[in-house]
């Protein structure tokens, strides 16, 4: 029996949720360090006089670093490890982050905004492939959307920062606070394993081996001592040009369009939501009372996608999520009562998380092991170019009368475009539901 095909057959147990919580964590610390900036934006722009367009690049140049980040982190973890870029990205967003709160004035804060944006950017797509590298490919839909979860618990924790620190402090603190996640690094390095295909594919098979005899042993399965190795992927230099090759550029055309508009109508909501509520007539506090709420709602959002996505398969759940999330986003821009914002932005973030998770399960599974990351981190960078178009779109739209119905129709548009992407051009990826030429690339 080659290793992967042992790593397969672990049972489910507590190493592949000891995996899925540690992960998760940095995936709740990624989350809260971009989070942050969505609520310090009104007491930021307020304290420092900041001219709407200035505002727009605070946020935007996060993007531009999350595109380079994304695209650079996964060719380096394709080439020195998943574990080893984890762990570096997690330092240097936490670093960066704390130095956004030392910034002198506007230049300094937007390039530590930048490196921010690196390691956000370069975190995310390195974290999913680890994962869904482990956990058995019965389960994996589940666990990718269970680590997605942990984005939302991330933006929650700087909702809960922002709304008791901010009053009583001051922005700066608040950044300073964003820093503490480098920390964690050091727990990381020690529990974390490197990813079994990434060490086949580097020749480093007795490495790989005795990871999995002790998985084998923790599981209490049968240790096989004989070492089999099964090639994970043909062999060759990763470039560019092999995402557009062959069957994998309808793929890439199809995952590039759902990122850029997946993350456009994301971050454009999200992270401009305290500032939209405060531009309708509700104060600071009562906007991060509002953002909570819908935070929360997030939270069900990702545990009905982690069920559908066993059930009923990645692409039908990513476009029906995408379909409704654009009905709500139509609602959500008509709404003029407390009542209709919450009811209709509750029900916004339930279906716009619960793809976010679907989205992350599906990328990976779209490329062999030797590109996975590489295909995912391009696929995230081109996702982020609609991050730094969707702040400069929405400060430009949000003037003169009807600007909120104005701008929410318009995240209406791009939704259901992307819903329909998915219907015309998605494959299903779900193991029983797919293609076993693909599945035994994928896998």
């Amino acid at each position: 029996m080659d290793l992967l095909a042992r790593v397969q057959r672990l049972p489910v147990g507590a190493f592949h949720y000891r995996l899925l919580l540690i992960t998760g964590l940095g995936w709740m610390f990624d989350a809260m360090d971009t989070g942050i900036i969505a609520f310090i934006m009104p007491r930021l722009s307020e304290v420092w006089h900041l001219m709407p367009s200035e505002k727009a690049w605070v946020v935007s140049i996060g993007f531009v670093g999350m595109a380079i980040g994304a695209v650079l982190a996964g060719g380096i973890a394709d080439k020195i490890g998943r574990k080893t870029v984890f762990a570096a990205t997690l330092v240097t967003y936490s670093v960066a982050t704390a130095l956004c709160g030392l910034a002198p004035n506007l230049t300094w804060l937007l390039v530590f905004r930048f490196v921010v944006g690196l390691g956000l950017g370069g975190q995310l797509p390195v974290a999913v492939s680890l994962v869904s590298e482990y956990v058995p490919a019965q389960v994996r839909g589940r666990f990718i959307v269970l680590l997605e979860s942990f984005w939302g618990v991330g933006w929650l924790v700087a909702a809960l920062i922002a709304y008791f620190v901010i009053p009583k402090h001051d922005w700066h603190t608040v950044f300073l606070i964003g820093g503490i996640p480098a920390l964690y690094v050091f727990y990381v390095w020690r529990k974390i394993p490197e990813s079994i295909p990434y060490l086949i594919n580097r020749g480093r098979i007795d490495e790989a081996h005795q990871i999995v005899c002790a998985l084998e042993k923790e599981a209490g399965v049968p240790v096989v001592e004989k070492i089999e190795v099964a090639p994970v992927a043909e062999k060759h230099t990763v470039s560019f040009m092999q995402l557009w090759s062959g069957g994998f550029a309808r793929r890439t055309l199809m995952l590039w369009l759902i990122w850029f508009g997946i993350v456009y109508s994301y971050y454009g909501i999200f992270t401009w939501l305290p500032s939209l509520l405060v531009a309708q007539g509700f104060d600071i506090v009562k906007s991060f009372e509002y953002t909570l709420v819908l935070i929360l709602a997030q939270l069900p959002g990702y545990l009905a996608a982690a069920w559908l996505i066993e059930k009923a398969g990645r692409k039908a759940t990513l476009a029906g999520f995408m379909a409704a999330c654009a009905a709500c986003a139509y609602f959500f821009g008509q709404a003029n009562s407390e009542a209709a914002i919450i009811m209709w932005g509750c029900l916004l973030s339930f279906f716009n998380l619960g793809a976010w998770g679907v989205l992350y399960t599906y990328t990976p599974e779209q490329y062999p092991a030797n590109i996975r990351a590489f295909g995912s981190g391009w696929a995230s960078a081109i996702g982020r170019m609609g991050g730094i178009v969707a702040p400069l779109v929405v400060t430009h739209m949000m003037v003169g009368s009807n600007a909120f119905s104005r701008v929410f129709i318009m995240f209406t548009v791009v939704l259901l475009a992307v819903a329909v992407v998915v219907a015309l051009l998605g494959e299903e990826t779900k193991v029983g539901l797919w293609n076993p030429l693909v599945a035994s690339r994928i896998v």
